[in-house]
């Protein structure tokens, strides 16, 4: 009984060999029955069966190298592709990089022609590091695959040198490959593309750019060039032309075009990627993420209208998805023999589920339940600063079923504060529960940013002071401080908390662009002022407000033309309220009415309460 369990359990080689034996005839044929074509003769003969039993039965008693041994013989024997890859397997799962190593070697000599042998020793290779014996392997590798996958075969050569430990040694290799097929006319664009992708991960940018600027001027529609252009962007800003080039072309794919709104968005220029949003939304209608970015985009360029109809776009598609997923989920599966059976996994299915992928769904799901409750909290926010606080509750009601989040009461407690109901604001963000220290500082935080916000700015400083006694050193608790001493007119102490945040944070870049800003603001010390936030652009390169400060510290130095260039810059990647204000004031100074008038007026339709802009407009007497 025993021989025969292990019989039925040997390996997988033995059912690949074997061919099915033809059906015994029935007792009775029917009549005009089709006749089944005979098998092909098994190559699996007596002894060979019995080796690779032998192979598969040391393999389950622990003996991998005697069952590498055997399976390796007969591979070499029969020639057959199926053992010499399971031989390669067995050494590669005991860790014997040498041993599956002869094994490749072995197949490639029985089998030239074989690309599944040339593909297991270019990534045993690869294992070893070898990189010295990998270039006849890579350039057979090329020669064996099919024409029509020459080409990704050819992109996906830099990607398995990505992280190697030595890229100079690998971008050699790569060289000596992709430079003969950028040669040859039938692989020149894949082979040049490669290239520049394996110099960009050595570290050599320009020459990877000048190589995938090449192929984008003489194949503008190849996305190639762009995608690695976007992976250049964040260290070479001359990338950006090449990705925009391409997505002049009118097959430009949409997901390229979301790739740079997102950079975009990341380095504060809303207004572009606002643009470059909206038109992958209109060629993919139905990609939530692209609705939920947008929306989340023009909250910050202040265009309510277009905000509100994304978001609300986002969350239509977000609950169709998860309606069809619920569906899926409760629709029965076939099952074995054509009758249905329920779609929940089987205990042999749950014991051998992909660990990792059941996370990457998990880590999926917890990523779309932020995005859509983040959705509805800017909702809120909109229809709060419209004062339509019965709109602001419906978009909170859904997330009342949650655990209690502090970003969700700080919106239910600016309701209540914006209808005059104060003291229960305050009080419902003390009684969030708190597990840490990091908790109970989260919920002062949020008392004083909701007084900010209000413009109760004494009341600000008594809570953020008392969090500074607990957490002196704590930069975000300073800066917060620092802002709200300036909203009252006490420039010592303010100054004093960012230069305390500056000394213990260098890189702040935040601290460095207010302390210049308000430097200027006051006309005093105005060349301090103007390498302050020369630092904080240093650190935070093309943040419009940070452009903003310096275009106001130049206008205050009596630099007009130069003020006023920034300052277009700064407005035409953020069109904020407050930029728009300095914008219009400089415009004025120039003489340039008409225009100072309409970015003002452009700048009130966004916020007409801002106070930079109202206190703008009445020191200069202008009636708009």
């Amino acid at each position: 009984m025993g021989f025969l369990l292990g019989l039925a359990l040997t390996g997988p080689m033995v059912a690949a060999m074997a061919q099915t034996a033809p059906a015994a005839p029935a007792d009775r044929a029917e009549p005009n029955a089709p006749v089944e074509p005979t098998p092909p003769p098994s190559r699996l003969d007596a002894p060979l069966f019995y080796q690779l039993l032998i192979g598969e039965l040391e393999l389950r008693q622990g003996e991998p190298a005697t069952a590498y041994a055997v399976l390796l013989d007969a591979a070499r024997r029969t020639r057959d592709e199926s053992l010499y890859e399971r031989a390669v397997d067995i050494a590669l799962r005991a860790q014997a990089g040498n041993e599956a190593l002869n094994a490749a070697n072995a197949w490639r000599q029985a089998l030239p022609a074989s690309l599944a042998a040339v593909r297991a020793q270019v990534r045993i290779l690869l294992a070893l590091n070898r990189l010295g014996a990998m270039g006849e392997p890579l350039r057979r590798l090329i020669e064996l695959t099919p024409e029509d996958e020459r080409a990704g075969t050819i992109a996906a050569l830099p990607r398995i040198m990505r992280g190697h430990p030595d890229p100079r040694a690998a971008l050699q290799l790569m060289q000596s490959v992709l430079i003969p097929l950028a040669e040859r006319p039938a692989t020149r664009i894949p082979a040049q593309l490669a290239l520049a992708r394996a110099l960009a991960q050595a570290g050599q940018n320009a020459p990877a750019l000048a190589l995938a600027r090449d192929v984008s001027q003489r194949q503008a529609d190849a996305p190639g060039p762009a995608l690695l252009a976007l992976d250049l962007l964040d260290s070479t800003p001359e990338a950006e032309s090449v990705v925009q080039a391409y997505l002049q072309q009118a097959k430009a794919e949409p997901l390229i075009r979301q790739s740079y709104a997102q950079w975009l968005a990341m380095r504060q220029r809303h207004a572009p990627a606002q643009e470059q949003l909206r038109r992958v939304t209109q060629a993919l209608p139905e990609a939530a993420g692209a609705w939920f970015q947008l929306g989340v985009v023009a909250v910050e360029t202040q265009d309510r209208a277009q905000a509100v109809a994304a978001l609300k776009r986002f969350l239509e598609l977000d609950a169709a998805q998860r309606a069809a997923r619920t569906a899926s989920a409760n629709t029965p599966s076939p099952a074995p023999g054509g009758s249905a059976s329920p779609s929940e996994a089987s205990p042999e299915e749950a014991l051998t589920a992909d660990p990792d992928e059941a996370s990457a769904v998990q880590a999926n799901r917890q990523a779309e339940d932020a995005r859509r409750t983040r959705a509805m909290l800017l909702l809120a926010q909109l229809a709060t600063d419209q004062g339509d606080y019965a709109a602001a509750q419906r978009w909170l009601q859904p997330l009342e079923g949650q655990a209690p989040r502090l970003d969700v009461q700080s919106r239910r407690a600016l309701i209540l504060a914006r209808q005059g109901k104060l003291e229960q604001a305050r009080a419902l963000l003390r009684a969030m529960p708190e597990a840490s220290a990091a908790d109970a500082l989260a919920k002062l935080l949020a008392e004083a940013q909701l007084l900010r916000t209000i413009e109760r700015w004494k009341d600000a400083r008594l809570v953020l002071s008392r969090a500074l006694e607990r957490h002196p050193q704590d930069t975000d608790v300073l800066y917060e401080l620092a802002l709200v001493l300036e909203r009252l007119g006490l420039h010592e102490e303010m100054e004093r908390h960012l230069r305390r945040i500056i000394e213990l944070r260098p890189d702040h870049h935040h601290a460095h662009n207010a302390l210049g800003y308000s430097l200027a603001e006051r006309g005093i010390r105005l060349e301090e002022a103007h390498r302050l936030v020369e630092r904080a652009l240093e650190l935070a390169p093309g943040d419009p407000f940070i452009t903003d400060s310096l275009a106001w510290v130049m206008f205050r130095q009596g630099q007009a033309a130069r003020a006023v260039e920034l300052l277009r810059q700064a407005y035409e990647a953020r069109p904020d309220t407050e930029i728009g204000a300095h914008l219009g004031e400089v415009l004025w100074s120039m003489g340039q009415r008409e225009e100072a008038r309409k970015v003002w007026r452009e700048s009130r339709e966004r916020d007409a309460r801002n106070k930079v802009l109202k206190d703008t407009l009445a020191r200069l007497k202008v009636d708009l």
